[in-house]
This record gives structure tokens, sequence and C-alpha cells, in this order.
């Protein structure tokens, strides 16, 4: 009778000590998703459309900072104004006008670049429907728990977005998309990010589950470029995505910033255009979705019964060396790039040089006082 009571009791104690760490695990990952995953396409072609590529790069070099891989990242860029040559700038692309921010870097990998770019390649990247020799980089190897950011830049309309000023992907198109995504469990989470003109009608027709959607601008608004730069000779970025750029800026891997805040990013009062965005398909609340949700990646963590003390660092003394033990070099992070400094500071002071039309105003200035002192009538002896 008296092992049977014992018995009784520790299956009590075993099955709430595991209903406990269920209803923990459930709150630690109560996103559901193990892996993140990054589509970034710019569907614009030819010089002027130069602020599209910043676009897509800017946000390609923020979800790379706050952990997704390259691996995990398919970017789709239309033209390659880094190597154009227009650029007086050779093998860079610049977000800000006091170039001092390159957002082309060193270690850019493009998976689909020129007329790669198409409706037909964007939409088998995100149904699958590739060719067996297609390589691994140019494919999105998501499964039912990842969570994917989609992020799109270029000339659109009322429910159409243009690749490559040659064809067109409908809503219609892009909301079927989602839909079969969905069916074949390519996805836990979506976001989807689109600047352009009337960017909200390209999200009007989506009808899959767990789906959110941003827009730059409302159905009959434009999306407004952004910092003029005089010596490249256009604009370097749009409105809608340099404030966004400088939203996440702010955010680090352990970030508590939530969908809401990023709903708030360029109020009209900055974007001239109203931005849009739906939560309706989207099952949790928006409040308690992480922004690293979708921009950042899924962090390991190792489990473990010791103690440690986080708040000063180790300190291996030397008795180690007398007892035999190996030393262990101890290791620690430097601080990132002040990148949000950098887009607030000012431009470097460069060598000075003539303004343009001085060296021309100058030599009319000298003619018209010789003309004045000798008369024309001693103009031969000049030339």
């Amino acid at each position: 009778m008296k092992m049977l009571t014992l018995l009784i009791l520790l299956s009590t104690v075993l099955s709430a000590g595991s209903i406990n760490i269920d209803d923990n695990a459930g709150r630690f990952f109560n996103s559901g998703h193990t892996n993140n995953w990054a589509v970034l396409v710019c569907t614009s072609r030819f010089w002027f459309n130069y602020r599209h590529v910043a676009n897509t790069l800017s946000v390609y070099r923020s979800v790379k900072r706050l952990g997704i891989p390259d691996s995990h990242i398919v970017l789709m860029l239309a033209d390659d104004m880094a190597c154009n040559h227009r650029n007086p700038k050779p093998a860079t692309v610049f977000s800000h006008k006091n170039m001092e921010l390159n957002v082309y870097g060193d270690d850019v990998e493009v998976d689909y670049r020129g007329y790669e770019v198409t409706v037909e390649n964007f939409l088998r990247v995100l149904t699958g429907r590739l060719p067996p020799s297609t390589p691994r980089s140019k494919r999105l190897l998501s499964d039912d728990r990842s969570n994917i950011l989609i992020y799109l830049t270029g000339h659109g309309g009322n429910g159409f977005l243009k690749f490559q000023d040659s064809e067109e992907i409908s809503n219609v198109e892009l909301a079927d998309a989602f839909e079969q995504m969905w069916q074949k469990r390519r996805y836990n989470e979506l976001l989807f990010i689109i600047d352009t003109c009337q960017g909200a009608s390209m999200y009007e027709r989506f009808y899959s589950p767990n789906l959110m959607a941003l827009a730059s601008s409302q159905v009959g608004e434009d999306s407004l470029s952004h910092q003029p730069d005089l010596a490249i000779g256009v604009h370097l970025m749009d409105r809608y995505t340099f404030y966004l750029l400088e939203f996440l800026e702010d955010i680090h891997p352990a970030s508590k910033t939530n969908m809401n805040d990023l709903f708030k990013v360029c109020p009209k009062s900055q974007c001239v255009s109203t931005p849009g965005h739906r939560t309706d398909l989207f099952q949790r609340d928006p409040g308690s979705v992480l922004v690293t949700d979708f921009f950042g990646s899924v962090r390991k963590v190792e489990i473990t019964m010791e103690t440690i003390n986080m708040t000063s660092p180790i300190m291996h003394s030397n008795d180690n060396v007398a007892n035999g033990e190996l030393q262990k070099e101890t290791y620690s992070y430097s601080d990132q790039l002040p990148v949000s400094e950098i887009i607030h500071q000012k431009p470097k002071q460069k060598d000075w040089h003539p303004p343009d039309g001085f060296i021309l105003g100058l030599w009319t200035l000298i003619l018209l006082v010789f003309f004045k002192t000798y008369g024309i009538k001693h103009l031969k002896h000049i030339f």
C-alpha cells in the first residue's frame, strides 16, 4: 500500500513538472519557428533607378547584421549599379548623401542578377518549382517552421509591380503564389514589405493565413524618392525604406521591439505618402511579434545546469599552468560599427576645388578687362 502511494505521488510530481516545462517552452518559442529566410527583390533596371538597388541592399545589410546568413537569403537585383559606367565610385552603392555608408560592401552575394530577375523566376523561387539543376544558393529551402521576410521595391501601379520595365506581376498572381507556399508547407509566418507607388494594392488580394503585409503608400498615392545626390545625379533611396533602415539600425538580436513599432515607421509627415499595413490574416497579436522574428535569426540555445556569472569576466589563475592544464585564451565581442552615428554625421571635409563654372567665369572677366583696356584691335596678339 505504501509503495502504491509513493508511486502515485511520484507520478503526480513528474506530470506537474512536465506541464511546467511545456508552458515555459511554449512561452519561449511563442513564434513557433526554427529558422529564418529572406527574399529581397529589386525589379528595376537603368541608372535612374539607382535608389531601388540601394533600397534592397540596405535591407540585405540589415538582415545580415541581425543574424540571417547568406545561405538563407535570396537576393535578386535587376541591375548592377556598383559596376555601372556612370558610377563615379565603382564597386560601391550608397544609401546616404554623405556617401559614408556603402551598402554594397565586400561580401554581397547576389543570387539573381540582370535579366535573371523575372516574374517567372521570382514565382518559381517562392513556390519551389525550380529545375533540378538550380544550385542551392538560388533556392528558397524553407519549411513549415520557417519565418520568411519578402521585400520588393520598384515601379508599380494599382494592382501590379513592374519587372525590368517589360513585364508585370499582379496582386492576384502574388496572392496565389503565397497560397501555394502555405499549401506546400513552405512557411510558418510570412512578412511582406513593398516599397512602390500604390503599394497597398499589392496586398489587397491576399487570403493565406499567417501573413502580415506592409506597404509604403496607399492606392492612388506615389511612393516618393529621398536623398538626392548631385555627384551621382540621382536619388539614393526611397523615403519609406530610408526611414525603415534608420529604424532597423537601433535593433539588435536581443531587441524586444515589436511589429506595432514597425508600423509607425515613416509617418505621412516624413513619407508624404501614407504607409499601410494588413494584419487580419495573421494569427498572433502584432504587439507580441518581435521584429527579430523576421529580420533576425533563431539563436542556438545550449542548456546547462551550472551557474554562470554574467556580470564579471572570468579570471584564469596561473595555477592551471602549474598543474599541467592548458590555459584557455579568452575572447570577447568587439563593438559593431556605429552606423546610426555615421548616418547622421556631417560629411568629411574634402580638398578645396573651384566650383563649377569658376574657371570659365574667370576667363570671361579677364577678356572683359582686356577689351576695356586695349580694345578689340589688339585681340590678334592673343590668338
